[in-house]
């Protein structure tokens, strides 16, 4: 295994897999398995970094170069741009209340909400940074107080992102087409000082005509190759510091890739398995055979990046090969774990 720990340039580094610490049989093992039995007909991207050396690479239909849409994965890129506005001086904390920072998020009026009964309540006034970014805020929820139930959502992430890009002048409650919102921290935050080529578009769920989208609408599309997913994982690994410059807070990191308070305060433990924009392992739900100190990036099409520091590794796969298990939850994350374990046991140190 090399005793030196790398990080990318414009390139990635290659290794051969038993330089560090892999057993290329049983890796090479794992690539035919993937290629012949589990991903059917699906493309799919994977690429493995040990080090911060790229040591494995496999890919069935897909242009390395294309850059693919993260989904829900791109909530671990506002995450760390939460981190950093703090660092930043921008917010006292992550529990300072949103409505001080974006008082549009309240102008949605019954009748002007996604759907019927889901409109801006008084309650929403106390949700803070922290409890949108935990999915754990209640927004426009009738029956969810602030902090009190985990409910993955859209809408109350799009007014994070626009809250934080507001803090930058980023963001136009009116017009958000006018700016280019927060989709431009993550590449002037992170992207840019990694070197990494992200790109980042608007996208909107199709609603009735009187929907306020101006507000809670316009998610953050984020666009990343693998290699670019790979490079995050790596950033996240060495919690926010690259190549020995502090891109992200260490301590909001770490923060960050623990199961949230509110959800161990308020939720069964089998629901333990979320921090702040990050799947978490703190509690063995997410992936019960694999180290307690790994986390993840996850979105719609098997978007992965999988980080482990204890074995200085991240998987990402850039899409994975089982969209076809979109709506079964067990199979799909059945697969994800298999296909985790599988690499972990070629591990030899």
């Amino acid at each position: 295994m090399h005793d030196d720990r790398t990080f990318p340039t414009e390139q990635w580094l290659r290794a051969a897999p038993e330089d560090l610490g892999f057993d290329g049989d049983k890796l090479a093992e794992v690539d035919t398995w993937l290629r012949e039995i589990a991903a059917a007909d699906d493309p799919y991207h994977f690429a493995i970094c040990r080090s911060g050396y790229l040591v494995a690479e496999w890919n069935k239909g897909v242009d390395p170069q294309t850059h693919q849409r993260q989904a829900s994965a791109a909530k671990s890129y506002y995450s760390c741009i939460l981190g950093i506005a703090i660092d930043e001086g921008k917010l006292p904390s992550a529990d300072a209340k949103v409505v001080d920072y974006y008082p549009q998020m309240m102008d949605v009026p019954a009748g002007e909400g996604p759907k019927e009964g889901r409109h801006a309540f008084a309650k929403d006034r106390e949700i803070t940074f922290r409890q949108l970014i935990a999915n754990c805020s209640g927004y426009m929820k009738p029956d969810e107080a602030p902090g009190q139930i985990f409910h993955y959502q859209t809408y109350g992430m799009n007014i994070f992102t626009h809250a934080l890009a507001t803090l930058y002048g980023l963001h136009d409650g009116e017009n958000p087409e006018r700016l280019p919102g927060c989709g431009q921290l993550i590449a002037d935050k992170i992207a840019g000082p990694i070197g990494g080529t992200w790109s980042h578009t608007y996208s909107n769920f199709d609603l009735h005509e009187k929907a306020r989208l101006h507000i809670f609408g316009y998610y953050t599309q984020v666009y990343s190759t693998t290699y670019d997913t790979l490079r995050a994982g790596w950033l996240w690994l060495n919690y926010g510091n690259w190549d020995g410059k502090q891109i992200v807070p260490a301590a909001y990191l770490r923060e960050a890739t623990q199961t949230n308070r509110f959800i161990k305060a308020n939720e069964p433990e089998e629901k333990w398995g979320y921090g702040q924009g990050f799947w978490t392992n703190d509690y063995g739900v997410e992936w019960p055979d694999l180290p307690r100190d790994s986390f993840a990036a996850r979105g719609a099409g098997a978007k992965l990046t999988w980080v482990c520091p204890s074995l200085d590794l991240v998987i990402t796969q850039n899409p994975g090969p089982w969209e076809r298990f979109s709506r079964d939850e067990e199979a799909r994350q059945q697969r994800i774990r298999e296909i985790l374990g599988r690499i972990v046991d070629a591990l030899k140190v």
